[in-house]
C-alpha cells in the first residue's frame, strides 16, 4: 500500500511535472495492477528516479546513490526531498558498485508486493547511448518470480538538479509490456538465463527508448 507521504509527495509533483516537463506517457495499462514487479527503464538523468514513480500509478521504490542527498540549490533539495518521501532507498556507492545491497533491497521490496526500479546499465549514460545490461534485473526476475516492465525515457538529461529552474522541455515515458521468458530453456545455467533474459530486457528498452547502441560488447558472464 502507498504510504500517505508517496501519495501527497506523487499528487503534489504531477502538476510539476506537467507544468514544466509536459510529459508524453504511454503504456500505463501495463503496469500490473497488484503484486511485486520490476521496472527496468534506460537511464539518461539523476530526476528519471523521481520522474517514473510519478509516471507509473503503483509505488516504484528506487535504489539510490547517496550523493543524489548532496545536491546544491532549491531544485537539488527538493529532488532530494521528494525521493525521500517516495521510499527510495538510499546506498552509498560502494554498496551499489558491489550489487549485492542493491538486489538484496530490492528482492525485499519486490516480496513485499511493490514495484522496484532498476537500470540495467548499471549507471546513467553520459553519451546518451543505451549500454549493455548487466544481469541484475535477470537475477531478481528469477529469485522473486516477478514480471519485467520494461521503460523507455526520452528528454530527461535537459532537467538540471542544480539549477533554480529546469529547462521547459518535453519528455518522454513509455511503459512496455511485460517481457515473456516463458521460453527459455530450463534446461540452461542460471548464468545463460539471465544473459538471454538480459539481452531480451535491453532490447525492449530499446524499442522504447529509440536510443543507438553503444559499440561496448558484454563481458563474458559467468555460467
Amino acid at each position: 500500500m502507498p504510504t500517505f507521504f508517496y501519495t501527497a509527495a506523487r499528487s503534489l509533483s504531477i502538476p510539476l511535472l506537467h507544468g514544466i516537463w509536459r510529459p508524453r506517457v504511454s503504456g500505463v495499462e501495463n503496469v500490473p495492477r497488484e503484486g511485486g514487479f520490476i521496472v527496468a527503464s534506460n537511464h539518461l538523468a539523476y530526476i528519471d528516479s523521481a520522474i517514473i514513480p510519478i509516471a507509473i500509478p503503483r509505488p516504484v521504490h528506487f535504489v539510490a546513490k547517496d550523493d543524489l542527498w548532496q545536491k546544491k540549490g532549491p531544485v537539488g533539495r527538493a529532488t532530494a526531498w521528494f525521493f525521500e518521501q517516495v521510499g527510495a532507498v538510499q546506498v552509498d556507492r560502494a554498496a551499489i558498485a558491489s550489487g549485492k545491497g542493491a538486489l538484496q533491497a530490492g528482492l525485499e521490496i519486490l516480496r513485499r508486493g511493490d514495484g522496484f526500479g532498476i537500470y540495467p546499465e548499471g549507471g546513467r549514460s553520459k553519451d546518451g547511448l543505451l549500454h549493455p545490461g548487466k544481469q541484475g534485473a535477470a537475477w531478481l526476475a528469477l529469485e522473486s518470480g516477478c514480471p519485467v516492465i520494461p521503460v523507455g525515457l526520452k528528454g530527461t538529461p535537459h532537467f538540471r538538479p542544480d539549477g533554480i529552474l529546469p529547462e521547459r522541455r518535453a519528455i518522454s515515458v513509455r511503459i512496455g509490456a511485460p517481457i515473456d521468458f516463458s521460453d527459455l530453456d530450463e534446461g540452461l545455467s542460471k548464468g545463460l538465463r539471465r544473459r538471454e533474459m538480459t539481452t531480451r530486457i535491453m532490447d525492449e528498452i530499446q524499442k522504447l527508448s529509440g536510443q543507438r547502441r553503444s559499440p561496448v560488447t558484454h563481458r563474458k558472464p559467468k555460467p
